[in-house]
């Protein structure tokens, strides 16, 4: 089984890193590929649509031509990132725009096609906002709902998500986080 984790976040050691460790370390014999998106060399989209015909970018290889054979390459995935602005981080963002070819085709009436049907996935996100005011003010859901999306139209089954809120004013991850990652890990093989 090929594991791919992708961590959207900045900090290779930070809260969101942990969370995706709990979940890639207990995966035993699995060959897992881990990503920090922060460490691509990556151009914007540029909304050409040509990616919709030929199914490849047309932008000159970089590493959003990587990526998006990591994708389609691997079993399941392990996707992590903290909440900037409600959303995922502009990195992982770009990075999503840059593979969408990889992650969902199209037929000739413009209708998606999921090319990851069967693939299993784990969503981690963390953001400085308290709880409930995380909650009420919709960050992390709106950032688990936006990778959420991105996962289900790919085809992508989402087994579990890992949220963390209130990070200013924590020092690492609950116990019950961990816990809750070797739970999910168990998930992504059966």
């Amino acid at each position: 089984m090929r594991v791919l984790v992708i961590n959207g976040s900045p900090r290779k050691k930070g809260n969101v890193a942990t969370m995706l460790h709990a979940v890639s370390d207990q995966m035993g014999d699995a060959d897992v590929h881990w990503i920090n998106v922060n460490d691509l060399s990556l151009r914007p989209c540029m909304g050409c649509m040509k990616c919709r015909e030929t199914g490849t970018c047309v932008l000159p290889e970089d590493d959003g031509h990587r990526m998006a054979k990591e994708i389609k390459d691997c079993d399941a995935i392990v996707i992590g990132t903290p909440v900037y602005w409600g959303n995922m981080s502009g990195q992982m963002k770009l990075m999503f725009d840059r593979i969408v070819p990889a992650m969902m085709g199209e037929s000739k009436l413009g209708i998606p096609i999921a090319l990851h049907k069967g693939k299993k996935a784990v969503i981690v996100s963390t953001c400085t906002t308290i709880w409930p005011f995380s909650w009420i003010a919709r960050q992390t859901s709106n950032a688990n709902h936006a990778m959420k999306e991105i996962l289900r139209y790919s085809g992508f089954k989402v087994v579990g998500k890992l949220v963390l809120p209130g990070t200013k004013n924590k020092s690492g991850v609950p116990q019950k986080i961990i816990n809750k990652a070797r739970r999910l890990a168990l998930k992504l093989y059966k």
